[in-house]
């Protein structure tokens, strides 16, 4: 039998890679300490988890529910919307549910690109941004993300004629994997040259709520006209610790959000009506858990960075995101040095190739394990120095 091309182009998932050599690890009896998954190890608010188990008994929310979400959720994402970035919207033509962020921006390039379209896809970036487009028949044209920017795409340096070919901006701020933030002016400039060549921008913001030092990430919508052209993804995993639950939400312009709706009910059944509820109850309900997650990585942060600097990495201190972007050690390159803290100390990190070319000499490191394994890791880390690299 015969797959489907886009299927055998597909590289194997990264963290399905990095599972692998774990699971090999811990059948020989070692202890393995992991870096590599962005999933909080953080419960689900106790008042979230309740009413789920309410929710489960009700009659109605064991049926079909509707691929646009439940009312009462989208009404209670635009009022999280409103109270959080002061933007007003409408929860029946600019709101709509997802079964997780993931599931939205896979299925988004479905409503944007034909075969032959172009992309402009960030790199390093989340890999979903390009896998949908190749889903969809599309291209990437990846536009480089550098140190020296701030990991800001550069939008003046993408050439006229690639801009004029291309039929969707993707955008991710906080970043994945670089931990990058954007400000408001960044975001005015996204969007003029959105409107300039008439495309959607498609703004990832899964990670706006796990920030640190008192800093708040703005949103796209923030600035005025963004409505025009801008469709934002925002996610209930990282932000209520609901990674298992699966649930998110994308606003923004009404033909956008139309365009994903429309997808989505002839591809997916909607968010099950009892995880909506636990939506509404976390988006509606007490944020001390939320206060509470980002002291603790912002904890975790601080015991890291330092120590990740005295082994000869090169890092800053990131503002938001749960990750820590780091420049490996002067020879290495990001494979060989994740294979030497995996061989020597048993500590996964991700390489930063696996979001792209330009991840090359960089890895990433999710805070998102316990404080006794960041404790044991800095313990095994202590007066380490990686082996030279093989010439």
């Amino acid at each position: 039998m015969r797959l489907a091309k886009r299927v055998e182009q597909l590289p194997p998932y990264l963290f399905v890679e990095i599972a692998r050599k774990i699971a090999e690890k811990r059948a020989k009896g070692e202890e393995v300490i992991s870096f590599g998954i962005g999933d909080p190890d953080i419960p689900t608010p106790a008042h979230v988890v309740e009413r789920l188990r309410q929710a489960a008994l009700k009659p109605a929310n064991h049926r079909y529910p509707e691929s646009d979400g439940l009312p009462e959720f989208r009404r209670a994402a635009a009022q999280w919307f409103q109270r959080r970035f002061g933007v007003t919207l409408d929860p029946d033509k600019e709101v709509v549910s997802l079964i997780g962020a993931k599931e939205g921006i896979g299925h988004a390039a479905l409503c944007f690109i034909d075969p032959g379209d172009v992309a402009l896809v960030p790199d390093p970036g989340y890999p979903v941004f390009g896998i949908g487009t190749m889903f969809a028949g599309g291209t990437s044209y990846l536009m480089p993300l550098r140190e020296e920017n701030g990991w800001l795409a550069d939008l003046d340096a993408i050439p006229p004629e690639v801009a004029r070919k291309a039929k969707v901006l993707w955008l991710n701020y906080p970043s994945n994997p670089t931990g990058a933030v954007a400000t408001l002016d960044y975001y005015e400039k996204a969007v003029a040259f959105a409107k300039r060549y008439d495309l959607p921008l498609l703004h990832d913001a899964a990670y706006s709520e796990i920030a640190y030092d008192g800093f708040r990430p703005p949103s796209v919508l923030q600035v005025p006209g963004a409505k025009d052209v801008a469709l934002e993804f925002h996610s209930l995993s990282k932000t209520f610790n609901m990674t298992g639950w699966r649930l998110g939400f994308a606003v923004g312009n009404p033909q956008l959000v139309n365009a994903l709706f429309r997808v989505k009910s002839n591809l997916d059944s909607g968010v099950p009506q009892a995880i909506q509820e636990m939506g509404i109850e976390a988006l509606n309900g007490s944020h001390l858990s939320l206060e509470e997650t980002c002291r603790t990585y912002q904890r975790r942060r601080d015991k890291l960075v330092p120590a990740l600097r005295r082994l000869g990495l090169r890092l800053e201190s990131p503002r938001a995101s749960l990750y820590l972007w780091a420049r490996v050690p002067e020879g290495y390159t990001s494979a060989g040095f994740a294979a030497a803290l995996l061989d020597q100390k048993n500590i996964v990190v991700t390489p930063g190739t696996g979001f792209g070319k330009q991840g090359e000499g960089y890895v990433r490191l999710s805070m998102t394990l316990s404080d006794e394994n960041v404790d044991k890791a800095l313990a095994r880390l202590e007066g380490w120095k990686a082996p030279a690299p093989a010439r």
